[in-house]
């Protein structure tokens, strides 16, 4: 069997570049996609020139309009967005079909039973890159390696529209030299605790014995023990089985009338039955989802033996389990309604849940 090679694929600034491609105007401008500074949204991307200022996506928009308040604001077009996506995870699947979709923006390929003597696995990445260009007049960065772990470092490392290959000349060398925070998996936390004790690179990282792995990051101790040295086996998963299907809401303003509440709770069932529906799937679970005006966030489920896939149905039980979680002497900032325990419909789950 050949040696893997995996390429993983990244948009530049997706949803920013999109909105520069199709108005030239914004072409060098500072854009930023989000709602109005004005009010509680966040920054969902930005382009690389509002990025010299200190924007970054997550960002609340109010603190990215104190950075760059002569940036373009633009709300997001998610359908048109979705439209573009899909044009280029098409061309990704013209070359394998073993694609492993992470994001709107974002895909590892396997392209190991494409590459020979003649056609090494950079050349197929370059070619695949330029058809993004030339079909869709859109940059994306590539990472080429022989694992999943080493191909998203290499795609982080030379952004934006460039090539990184990782091989076995030089995969020691960019691990030892790297820092933590550009570990995939490593959070920010972790990283805290990490750098209070020294370990700064990966070469601190690499220093640590199993035991202190498995002390440092408990079950996952082995997975990082290993990544530091380059080792990762997994695998490109073509259809991973979803979860749970959610959405949630922030509001403008923090919240006290339950009657708002439930309107919105009502919205939010309707658009999570509507994405069941499209999907073919049934769920057995409902969740509500409270972040308080503190920024305290509590959850509650209730889970049902038969199906739920009517709007009416998560209306109902998360409308209970919102009078259950709500905290009176709190006003609401978000709320969000999920579903999970997902099957095709047709399917019948006889597994029975407990209350939780």
């Amino acid at each position: 069997m050949s040696e893997r090679r995996i390429i993983h694929v990244d948009m530049d600034a997706f949803y920013a570049q999109i909105e520069q491609r199709d108005n030239p105007r914004l072409k060098g401008q500072p854009v930023i996609i989000s709602g109005s500074p004005n009010t509680r949204s966040v920054v969902s991307t930005c382009s690389y020139e509002a990025r010299k200022f200190g924007v970054h996506s997550a960002m609340p928009a109010s603190t990215a309009y104190k950075l760059c308040p002569h940036g373009v604001y633009i709300k997001p077009r998610m359908s048109y967005y979705k439209e573009v996506s899909d044009q280029f995870m098409n061309i990704l699947k013209s070359y394998s079909t073993l694609l492993q979709n992470i994001s709107l923006d974002e895909a590892f390929l396997d392209i190991t039973h494409l590459v020979h003597r003649g056609r090494p696995a950079h050349k197929i990445a370059l070619q695949i890159q330029q058809e993004v260009l030339d079909t869709l007049n859109l940059t994306c960065t590539m990472g080429v390696s022989y694992n999943k772990f080493l191909a998203k470092i290499a795609s982080d490392m030379n952004k934006p529209y460039g090539l990184t290959v990782i091989n076995y000349q030089n995969v020691d060398e960019i691990l030892r030299t790297l820092d933590i925070g550009k570990f995939p998996g490593i959070g920010k936390v972790s990283q805290e605790r990490l750098r209070v004790k020294g370990i700064n690179t990966g070469a601190d990282l690499r220093a640590l014995s199993m035991s202190e792995m498995d002390t440092l990051f408990g079950k996952r101790g082995k997975v990082y023990y290993d990544r530091v040295r380059g080792i990762d086996y997994g695998e490109v998963v073509v259809s991973r089985e979803r979860k749970s299907i959610g959405k949630e809401t922030t509001f403008d303003r923090d919240i006290e009338d339950d009657d708002e509440v439930i309107q919105t709770i009502k919205k939010l069932s309707e658009r999570v039955a509507a994405r069941l529906n499209d999907m073919g799937l049934i769920a057995h679970t409902v969740t509500v989802k409270l972040k308080y005006s503190n920024y305290d966030t509590h959850t509650k489920q209730w889970t049902e033996e038969r199906p739920i896939m009517k709007h009416e149905d998560i209306l109902e039980y998360a409308t209970h389990l919102y009078y259950e979680l709500k905290d009176t002497n709190e006003s609401i900032r978000l709320i969000g309604v999920s579903v999970s325990h997902l099957a095709k419909k047709g399917y019948v789950n006889m597994t029975i849940y407990d209350f939780v």
